[in-house]
């Protein structure tokens, strides 16, 4: 666990609130996960890319693209000699790291879905 069972120094703990700020303002909002997760199985093109984020526009596609790979999580590839001009996505090996996060995620929102679908229960005894 990477936060100390004592309570941190304030130093410490702005450090860990900076780095959690870092990575919110980079992954945070409604897209960049799906997109991540969407390149996850190979390269795709962009139109393959929209139809598997469900529900996003070809401008904010592009606009989180373009963020995602001036960050190197993502790769752009130009196959400029094809007509028309090929061009291809996929998550580059600093994309890779975020796997432990995405699936530590999946699973607390799992948890959380059960926990809030059976907030009202009365446990029997």
């Amino acid at each position: 666990m990477p936060f100390p069972s004592s309570a941190p120094s304030h130093t410490a703990c702005t450090g860990a609130m900076r780095s959690v700020r870092d990575s919110l303002d980079l992954l945070g909002g409604k897209w960049k996960l799906p997109i991540i997760v969407g390149l996850s199985g190979g390269p795709q093109r962009f139109k393959q890319l929209q139809r598997e984020v469900a529900g996003i526009t070809a401008k904010m596609l592009s606009k989180e693209l373009k963020e995602l790979e001036i960050n190197g999580l993502i790769s752009r590839h130009v196959q400029a000699d094809a007509a028309p001009v090929a061009v291809t996505y996929t998550l580059a090996a600093y994309g890779h790291t975020l796997f432990p996060v995405i699936e530590a995620l999946h699973q607390w929102g799992q948890l959380h879905r059960a926990h809030i679908m059976h907030a009202g229960e009365v446990v029997a005894a």
